[in-house]
């Protein structure tokens, strides 16, 4: 039996709240597809048949309206055969690089040539939340490549909020051999822990259950990451800014660029003069912490 696709188009803005409403609704079947080069982003739905499909956007569409999300024109429908399905994410979803790591999408495995001495994350979106498309995760691997660069990878990597673990399973890949990583969505970490199993790294990263305050408990990270939205960051800047180890740093994403004063402020306020840095990518950007 054919399945039935459905694609629209959304502001590239609002692809972050579009997941984060995926995951509070959980209506089943529903994906959002980035292309962050060509900075356009889309909601698409899969589902047994029309009816199923009508029903599950008449529940999705008042969702989307009330948590501006900006539709950019109508639904799509088409007839996908159930063989090829996957092959709609196919357009979305290229290779990128951070310097000796490569994001791939699994369908390329069996072409896909790796230079010698580099390492690759196969990313498969049938079983993510995200493929690593976004700005903000990008920020993030770029962060951890330049850092595992510079000062080696010794050190702990915690990653709050890690989604469907590409920038956790990153840092494994990259050599990090103390690596834990938490979401407040136990799907979350089913799915990294799917994705870990996709690339041989099952057990390579501790994926477990924790909010802001559990899963920062106690912690001491030589590197933090934190792709979370701001004002999130910001409700919780005195345990992120807790987290992290003497000498070590947090990188927070997940900021849109005109959002970045306010998020800066308040870390200062918890942390005085441990924002180091910060780079724009599009809409977005991302601080760096460092306590001293």
């Amino acid at each position: 039996m054919a399945l039935v696709e459905t694609k629209v188009e959304i502001a590239a803005a609002s692809a972050e709240a579009a997941d984060d409403l995926l995951l509070e609704l959980g209506i089943g079947g529903w994906s959002v597809l980035e292309d962050a080069i060509a900075g356009r982003a889309w909601i698409v739905g899969i589902f047994a048949d029309a009816t199923e499909l009508s029903a599950r956007w008449a529940e999705l569409a008042p969702a989307l309206a009330a948590s501006g999300v900006t539709l950019r024109g109508e639904p799509v429908t088409r007839a996908l055969g159930d063989a090829d399905w996957r092959d709609s994410y196919k357009a979305h979803f290229h290779a990128s690089r951070f310097g000796p790591l490569h994001w791939v999408p699994v369908w390329e495995r069996e072409t896909f040539r790796l230079p010698a001495g580099d390492a690759v994350l196969w990313l498969d979106p049938g079983l993510a939340f995200g493929t690593g498309n976004h700005e903000t995760t990008r920020l993030c691997c770029e962060r951890l490549v330049k850092t595992a660069a510079r000062s080696g990878t010794a050190g702990r990597v915690v990653d709050a909020g890690c989604g469907s673990g590409i920038l956790a399973l990153s840092a494994v890949r990259l050599g990090f051999r103390h690596v834990a990583a938490f979401d407040n969505d136990p799907e979350a970490v089913r799915v990294s822990e799917e994705n870990a199993a996709l690339n041989g790294l099952a057990g390579a990263v501790k994926f477990f259950a924790g909010d802001l305050v559990t899963g920062l408990a106690g912690e001491r990270a030589d590197i933090l990451l934190a792709n979370i939205q701001a004002d999130v960051l910001q409700r919780f800047a005195r345990e992120i800014a807790g987290a992290i180890a003497p000498g070590g740093i947090a990188v927070l994403s997940g900021i849109l660029a005109h959002e970045r004063a306010a998020v800066r402020a308040t870390f200062e306020s918890v942390l005085p003069g441990g924002v180091a840095d910060s780079r724009v990518m599009g809409e977005w950007c991302d601080l760096v912490l460092v306590r001293p």
